[in-house]
């Protein structure tokens, strides 16, 4: 009785319940049925758990991709048709654009196949199937096994597993630890590479706000764009080519004409980045305290310098816009991140949830010679982190960051190639061909004057703030030579590289040489900070990294003992996951509550001609104006965006929000201000998913964007029938012929039992 009565004061005082909440939680689809599912039934899904996730038939998995191994997208037809987020195409639309075509700005839509645009190098992974391989992967490894076998031992294995599962080169396969590898699961993934651009609405719809609204609710962004995965005519993935056919998925997503209702159920089905919520305090107060601090500042000037050219020149804005919206939206993400968990008194938290485990490890000889040092070594290993962690972050934040920099590291393989003295000419010649494909892309986004400006600032800061004896020969010219003018280090770097022209990295590659690498400018200064990192810090990061390996993993392991009731979620590692919760409005602060959705309304209220990120179309606008809205909008008004509470982090962007009936109801492109330390812990109160309504996105691609053709080819479904019924086995929505919906853009056609009514459109269209 003790015990138990002990253990129930336990959970109080971790503050954690014997179940997760609905709305916390990214979960493994193969793990539904068991975990999950009739949780999920009480909030509202309609589908069995197979209809989710099923290796033998049909079911929600087939229809979502990673989308370029950074985001999600899913199918939308029978013929490939697929949805993601505009800032996961952004490359390849601004790679699409030019000058004269601009299609990044004033949007673009293919009206035929033949139209439709390749991108070279993006690419689809569909999985095939999970399965949990943690049996084999641990088989005989206890906690008496030393950390340099157990580490022999699970990466043998897990190679062995995934590279049987590629079954010669027929699956992309890899096996993840989860749980701080307490337990591991293979996924394998067929992956195609045709993926061809098909549409995107202008940039002033696409990237609504910019900066100023990035991660803020209200949002009024149409943050989507359009693709089509294309296979073999034999129906197995190839590069491109005029012969390859549309790819026919499994099942692909039936689209809600419903409105949207607040308490609604909504699932999101995605590939979210990575999150570490069982990191304890002492980490996340070095995030708190040393890296996130070091990471705003940095990230602060470079946006700067770079606007500054992005202001002065449309052509270098077209460059470097890409690059300025991704450094952008972390930029603001360690900004939020930081006062949300000063405002949750999350290190407050951490300290007791501590203090009870270690409570709990001492109460038990057995557990205590388990667990008892568990929280002193990981304590430890941060402390002595702390000494490096400067030079680690200014490693990527400021010395790889400049664009010739990075560019310059990525030849290091080349050069140590030549560096041997091989006399591979195939192999010389496939390294060769591979760099003048990437200095394509490279040389297409790169603006030196910038770049120049950026990498002077930064390697001053670097120089500044990094501890000198961790400096290594990075400075070495700069000290001899220059006499520690960065602003002169940097121009002949620049003026000197063989990297800083695409014509003179041509002229090289045409005749490349070993020696001409080690002496440009560029590569010594990326060789330098290389062997530094490798020599004198990484070792003893390293050292850290392996207690705290170990001391995770155990910490762990005896939170899962010490609450056997709760039902617990792996942290995100970038493979299929899926979050479920509700349509749900939030109040941020003391007399203000945001409603859960938006309307053209807001657009046309935060329009600024003066302002670029604020721009409305005026084509938009006349469609407002007309109340042109079409079968699309509600209430005289058309809902642009609507928030949930599901959990959600990087690598969600372009994922599908899903009714409960398995319908797309939106896609998911953000998370608000207010929950920002999602990745380390969730905020239950204030954690919403942002979502861009999926009758706007058809209301743009048809009505602004004369793209109808493309609604047509999705299976629009209407709940307010009783008798539409989904199955994913047969890749559409059943209809038992008393209604029928047709994707028609100039009227609805409604059939009942053989009768059938038009309903004209209210607002007369557009001419």
């Amino acid at each position: 009785m003790l015990k138990k009565v002990y253990s129930l004061l336990l959970l109080g005082c971790l503050g954690l319940s014997t179940v997760a909440r609905a709305d916390e939680g990214m979960w493994l689809p193969l793990l539904v049925k068991r975990l999950n599912h009739v949780d999920m039934q009480k909030q509202g899904l309609q589908l069995t758990a197979e209809e989710i996730y099923n290796v033998n038939n049909a079911s929600l998995k087939d229809a979502i991709v990673q989308f370029g191994g950074f985001c999600t997208g899913e199918f939308v037809s029978k013929e490939g048709l697929l949805l993601t987020n505009h800032h996961c195409g952004y490359d390849a639309i601004a790679s699409n654009s030019t000058p004269e075509d601009d299609i990044l700005k004033n949007g673009w839509w293919a009206m035929t196949r033949q139209q439709e645009k390749k991108n070279e190098g993006l690419f689809v992974d569909i999985l095939v199937r999970m399965e949990d391989v943690s049996g084999q992967v641990l088989q005989g490894i206890t906690n008496q096994t030393s950390e340099q076998e157990r580490g022999k031992l699970v990466a043998e294995r897990t190679k062995a597993i995934a590279d049987a599962a590629k079954n010669n080169g027929q699956y992309v396969s890899y096996v993840r630890d989860f749980y701080n590898g307490n337990e591991f699961y293979l996924f394998v993934y067929e992956r195609f590479s045709d993926v061809r651009l098909v549409g995107t609405p202008p940039e002033s719809i696409g990237k609504f706000g910019g900066d100023t609204d990035n991660w803020m609710w209200p949002r009024h962004t149409g943050d989507f764009s359009v693709f089509r995965v294309y296979m073999a005519p034999d129906g197995k993935p190839a590069t491109y080519s005029e012969k390859n056919v549309p790819y026919r998925p499994k099942h692909h997503l039936p689209v809600s004409m419903s409105p949207v209702k607040e308490g609604d159920f909504a699932m999101v089905f995605g590939f979210p980045g990575r999150t570490t919520r069982f990191m304890t305090g002492a980490g996340l107060g070095m995030a708190v305290d040393q890296s996130n601090p070091v990471r705003i500042k940095l990230r602060e000037r470079r946006l700067a310098l770079m606007k500054e050219a992005m202001d002065k020149s449309a052509a270098d804005r077209l460059k470097l816009a890409s690059n300025y919206a991704s450094i952008s939206n972390y930029y603001k993400y360690f900004i939020g991140q930081n006062e949300g968990i000063k405002r949750m008194k999350t290190l407050d938290k951490k300290a007791s949830e501590e203090k009870a485990f270690q409570d709990w490890a001492n109460a038990d000889a057995t557990r205590k010679a388990t667990y008892g040092n568990v929280l002193a070594d990981i304590n430890a290993a941060y402390a002595g982190q702390r000494n490096y962690n400067l030079s680690v972050i200014y490693r990527t934040e400021a010395a790889m960051a400049p664009q010739l920099m990075a560019h310059a590291y990525q030849y290091t393989p080349l050069y140590n190639f030549l560096k041997e003295g091989k006399t591979d000419k195939a192999k010389q010649e496939q390294l060769v061909n591979g760099y003048k494909e990437m200095n394509k892309e490279f040389y297409a986004s790169f603006v030196p004057s910038s770049d120049q400006k950026i990498f002077a600032e930064l390697m001053q800061m670097y120089f500044n703030d990094v501890p000198k004896a961790q400096h290594g020969d990075i400075f070495k010219d700069l000290t001899g030579t220059y006499k520690g003018d960065f602003k002169k280090w940097a121009a002949d770097v620049y003026s000197k590289s063989i990297l800083a022209s695409e014509a003179k990295a041509n002229a090289f590659l045409a005749n490349p040489s070993a020696k001409a690498l080690e002496n440009d400018p560029a590569l010594k200064v990326m060789l330098a900070v290389q062997k530094n990192y490798q020599q004198n810090i990484l070792p003893k990061m390293n050292e850290y990294n392996a207690t705290l390996a170990r001391a995770n993993r155990l910490f762990v392991a005896g939170l899962r003992e010490m609450q056997p009731n709760r039902v617990f979620y792996p942290d995100a590692n970038s493979t299929l996951r899926l979050s479920y919760g509700t349509v749900k409005d939030y109040e941020p602060r003391d007399g203000v509550q945001y409603k859960y959705y938006t309307t053209m309304q807001g657009i046309m209220e935060k329009e600024d001609p003066s302002n670029p990120e604020f721009i409305v179309p005026a084509k938009l606008k006349q469609l407002y104006q007309q109340k042109d809205f079409g079968r699309y909008g509600q209430d005289g008004d058309l809902r642009v965006g609507f928030i949930t509470n599901n959990d959600i982090t990087g690598g969600n962007s372009g994922s599908p929000v899903i009714n409960g009936r398995g319908e797309l109801i939106g896609l998911a492109f953000d998370g608000n201000w207010e929950a920002m330390t999602g990745d380390l812990v969730f905020d239950p109160e204030y954690k919403r998913c942002i979502n861009v309504d999926i009758k706007y996105v058809l209301f743009v691609m048809d009505k602004l964007g004369g793209a109808g053709h493309l609604v047509n080819e999705m299976t629009l479904v209407d709940k307010g029938n009783p008798n539409t019924t989904f199955n994913p086995s047969l890749n559409d929505v059943k209809m038992d012929g008393k209604m029928e919906i047709e994707t028609a853009d100039s009227e609805i056609k409604i059939k009942k039992k053989g009768n059938e009514t038009k309903i004209k459109k209210e607002t007369k269209k557009m001419k």
